[in-house]
């Protein structure tokens, strides 16, 4: 009973305030098409979320996959930036133990000085890769959790002008170069609840990953919210929620899509890779019954339906959450049915 008075009252208070829509797009390469067309169309996604009134549209950090081009988010950032007008421009995320922390603040320095508040830096801990490549990227990379917390703060000096002496140098303090007036906006992504209290603790924004766990998020966002300090940057702690959408008034085009999704989610978990996939190809694939226990327990991290469905669930889903802002995220096997999820999405929300 608790719980329903609870998301009544935040439907009624969202019927007053709307809901804000963004995108976390992960450049899938799909089936029969190459990286730069799966990086164009990020491009014209980002163009018409900016055109739709979509609040954000953050790209993805991935490596040694092929059905998957994003790999240099602060790379694709510039030129997504320089095609839109509006829309503010994120990393979902920068997996910042794969780098030094001084050349990420100086590449988002970069991205701040030529696109003044526009420019949001979004962190995670994963490799956004197996062990043995994230290692190559950075053969100083032990995995420990404090190596990380350090990461964060030394990035709150460099973007702040605040990096100690160095012993030994003529230069003295370190400077995150160039030096702007501005801060990107920075934001932690979880899929659990230790990276919300690391985000609490430095007054960072939090983005949780429903889409990869869709258990315990409401919780860990009401911890980030107890344990939150104001920092020079951000003063009240503020949240949203990222999850798989999709979107059509079409029932079949539905049901194929959420079977690939299906079939991708235990993919991903026995073999560790993702594969360039159409519907004809997975649709006489039969599941043993654990696998459809995963199935059931996946759904979880995904909304697809019609638009009055999908507005339905993700507004409930806001409510459990207690944020104004979902980030949705969306893969098909047709790239036209991807924009069309995202036009319906922004229409049935009013955007």
């Amino acid at each position: 009973m608790a719980l329903y008075l609870l998301i009544h009252r935040y439907l009624c208070h969202m019927s007053k305030e709307s809901l804000k829509l963004s995108i976390l797009d992960q450049s899938p390469v799909r089936k029969g098409t190459t990286a730069r067309q799966a990086i164009l169309e990020t491009t014209e996604l980002a163009k018409l979320a900016d055109q739709l009134g979509y609040s954000r549209f953050w790209v993805s950090e991935h490596h040694n996959t092929g059905s998957l081009a994003g790999s240099t988010p602060e790379v694709l950032i510039a030129h997504l930036a320089g095609e839109t007008q509006r829309i503010r421009l994120g990393s979902g995320g920068i997996m910042l133990p794969n780098h030094s922390a001084l050349k990420v603040a100086e590449n988002f320095r970069m991205l701040e000085v030529l696109f003044p508040g526009r420019i949001d830096l979004g962190m995670g801990r994963a490799p956004g890769t197996d062990r043995v490549t994230a290692s190559v990227l950075n053969p100083s990379n032990h995995f420990k959790e404090q190596d990380f917390i350090e990461q964060l703060d030394d990035l709150q000096h460099y973007f702040h002008d605040e990096g100690d002496e160095v012993a030994g140098t003529t230069t003295g303090r370190i400077l995150a170069i160039p030096q702007a007036q501005t801060v990107p906006e920075q934001w932690l992504l979880s899929s659990s609840g230790q990276s919300g209290l690391f985000a609490g603790y430095f007054g960072m924004g939090l983005a949780f990953a429903h889409f990869i766990n869709p258990f315990g998020g409401p919780e860990a966002v009401e911890m980030y919210r107890k344990n939150f300090k104001k920092s020079t940057d951000l003063k009240k702690p503020e949240a949203l929620l990222a999850i798989f959408v999709f979107c059509s008034e079409d029932p079949e085009v539905v049901k194929h899509q959420q079977a690939l999704m299906d079939y991708r989610f235990l993919e991903l978990e026995k073999h560790g890779r993702l594969s360039s996939l159409g519907y004809q190809d997975i649709k006489d694939v039969a599941y043993s019954a654990p696998e459809q226990e995963r199935i059931a327990h996946n759904r979880l991290r995904t909304v697809f339906g019609s638009p009055e469905v999908v507005k339905s669930r993700l507004t409930k889903l806001a409510a459990a959450y207690k944020v104004n802002e979902i980030m949705a995220v969306t893969i098909t096997e047709h790239f036209q049915d991807r924009v069309t999820s995202y036009e319906l999405l922004a229409k049935q929300f009013g955007l």
